[in-house]
């Protein structure tokens, strides 16, 4: 079973809160999210959210606690991006489906 985060975050349009079950891994303090969106051809809804507002709300364990986004380039994604592929194969399936698309892959230090 691969571990669940819930994401609370604001919604970039409505500025209502949103909530989102996310496979999770962490790097250190950080908390690694991977926006594969099942290999689809756009970014997920949570991502977009997460970029307009990087400060959020993370719930693992029954534990709670905020922390701030930031997007992750070059060695350092392509790092976690392999560390997140030995955690869960899928996501090589769907960086092959996103085709142009870089599948973004977040890391959230606590605020």
């Amino acid at each position: 079973m691969l571990p669940l985060v819930l994401l609370r975050v604001r919604g970039r349009r409505s500025g209502e809160p949103r909530t989102v079950p996310l496979v999770y891994f962490s790097d250190g303090e950080e908390v690694i999210l991977v926006g594969s969106s099942f290999g689809r051809a756009r970014h997920p809804a949570w991502y977009l959210n997460v970029v307009a507002d990087p400060e959020v709300q993370l719930t693992a364990a029954g534990v709670t606690g905020r922390y701030r986004a930031r997007i992750t380039e070059g060695a350092e994604r392509r790092r976690l991006f392999e560390l997140a592929r030995q955690n869960y194969a899928g996501y090589g399936d769907y960086e092959v489906l996103a085709g142009e698309r870089e599948i973004p892959v977040l890391a959230l230090a606590p605020a």
